[in-house]
């Protein structure tokens, strides 16, 4: 057995939405290190997709786009058309929180977090899956991975109402998608992060000492904790893996005896 036949990527091209900043960045630079061929990533800011593209390397590839409409979506599904015969990898990362207090909650939060995180990663695989299809074979599946939150297994007392059930609607759908899937040669699976420093998680980011109180693991996500997972399931080493969320938070959901919760409502 080689281990870097296992959980190599080698020839593999790739898209992460969200790529430029956060867990999908950690993520890209899991898939440049695995020796991905090339990384696409996209979102909206395009100083900050410049930025990432330009600290990584000539094998990231930066795209603008808002995939929150689908006139978006459509955009990036014929961008990436006109750039490549095949897709091995989409990796949904990206995604938005919204935090209000109940009484007050706007419907404006409510649509832009639903669609984001649920609609956009249906929609965009959907419009992807020509790409997916062309590069999924039985002993060389195409991937599909699903940035769900641990917030999305477990309540949390933020009120981040739709960002709450939009993961939990995510882990569902990711499911669903993969029943669906795999019989073209297409895997779906998800990964429910807790803590890791970010733009979307400044609690971690801001306060990681009194964040980590609250983990089994005693302290929060760093890039090689990300990186790893998504190594695995995306690599030969998953292949046997389909329609699981798996967390990736320390300890919190499934061997923390008390409460935690760290997810910034103000996180966009």
């Amino acid at each position: 057995m080689n281990l870097q036949d296992l959980f190599g990527l080698e020839g593999r091209v790739a898209l992460v939405t969200g790529g430029s900043r956060g867990i999908g960045k950690m993520i890209v630079e899991g898939l440049l290190a695995a020796g991905a061929a090339r990384v696409y990533i996209v979102a909206r800011k395009k100083e900050q997709v410049d930025e990432t593209s330009a600290e990584l390397g000539e094998k990231v590839i930066g795209l603008v786009g808002d995939l929150s409409q689908m006139d978006g979506i459509q955009q990036l599904a014929d961008d990436l058309a006109a750039r490549e015969d095949k897709l091995d990898i989409l990796v949904n990362n990206a995604g938005a929180a919204w935090g209000e207090p109940f009484e007050e909650f706007s419907e404006a939060g409510w649509h832009r977090t639903m669609d984001l995180n649920v609609k956009t990663p249906f929609f965009l695989t959907q419009k992807l899956m020509p790409l997916l299809k062309k590069a999924g074979t039985e002993d060389r599946p195409a991937k599909v991975l699903m940035i769900a939150s641990i917030d999305g297994m477990k309540t949390n007392p933020w009120p981040t109402y739709p960002y709450q059930a939009s993961k939990a609607g995510l882990i569902h759908l990711t499911r669903r998608m993969a029943a669906e899937l795999v019989q073209h040669n297409i895997i779906v699976n998800g990964i429910g992060p807790g803590a890791f420093p970010s733009a979307m998680n400044r609690a971690a980011r801001d306060n990681a000492d009194m964040v980590e109180k609250g983990i089994p693991s005693r302290r929060v996500g760093v890039t090689e904790d990300m990186a790893g997972g998504a190594i695995y399931l995306l690599s030969r080493a998953g292949d046997y893996v389909v329609g699981t969320t798996i967390a990736i938070d320390g300890g919190v959901v499934n061997a923390n005896v008390g409460a935690g919760n760290f997810v910034d409502p103000s996180g966009d």
